[in-house]
């Protein structure tokens, strides 16, 4: 395995920011079981799986629920969130990761995506975003949400890539775990206080200076 470079994304958080439609498709749920769920809440839900979510919010409420019960909101929450995810395009991409995506691209740099969205290649699509990713490995594909790093560790097999050379842009606390754990390059872009232990930190993609990209290239 050469000393080669890779970058790999999360989604969520980092490529668009879809968190505000998880948010009202967990908030249906919670209503209708009597639970209050806030945007502090839903914070704890970052880089989570959908079944795992589902049982934080179960378990604000104190409700016990049958295999049953909880596949038919599993699947509720899913078919909402796609709902809102009709009228998607490039304008939900966040501020400067497309520049960042498009020097990684022209430098000739392996490009991963590791997320836990079941969802990440029709959102990749309607950002028009899906050919910068030379892999992607998502909910579909891996067994373990973050913290585990299996997300991150596939996307570096991939990508025939050492971890210690892999570099990873997260917005949760989860997913700079994963990364850490993995021992890659934790990129966190985000509120400080919470990333705390990213190995890098930028409020958001456009604090990225592309002097900052070529140094972790070279």
């Amino acid at each position: 395995m050469s000393n080669k470079k890779a970058f790999l994304f999360d989604l969520d958080g980092v490529i668009v920011d879809t968190a505000k439609y998880h948010f009202l498709a967990w908030q249906k749920i919670a209503q209708q079981l009597g639970i209050e769920f806030t945007p502090e809440h839903n914070e704890e839900l970052k880089g989570v799986s959908r079944v795992r979510s589902l049982d934080i919010i179960l378990n604000l409420g104190n409700i016990q629920a049958t295999q049953e019960q909880k596949n038919k909101w599993l699947i509720q929450k899913n078919d909402d969130y796609l709902s809102y995810l009709v009228t998607m395009d490039e304008r939900e991409l966040l501020p400067g990761v497309l520049l960042v995506l498009q020097f990684l691209k022209e430098n000739n740099q392996p490009i991963a995506l590791g997320s836990a969205s079941k969802n990440a290649r029709p959102i990749l699509e309607k950002t028009k975003t899906i050919h910068y990713f030379d892999a992607i490995v998502d909910g579909n594909d891996v067994t373990n949400a973050k913290p585990d790093p299996e997300v991150f560790l596939r996307a570096a097999k991939l990508l025939n890539v050492a971890n210690e050379n892999a570099y990873v842009f997260e917005d949760s606390v989860a997913g700079i775990q994963a990364a850490n754990i993995a021992n890659m390059n934790s990129i966190g872009i985000g509120d400080a206080k919470i990333l705390h232990e990213a190995k890098y930190l930028f409020k958001d993609f456009t604090f990225i200076d592309v002097s900052f990209i070529e140094a972790l290239i070279n």
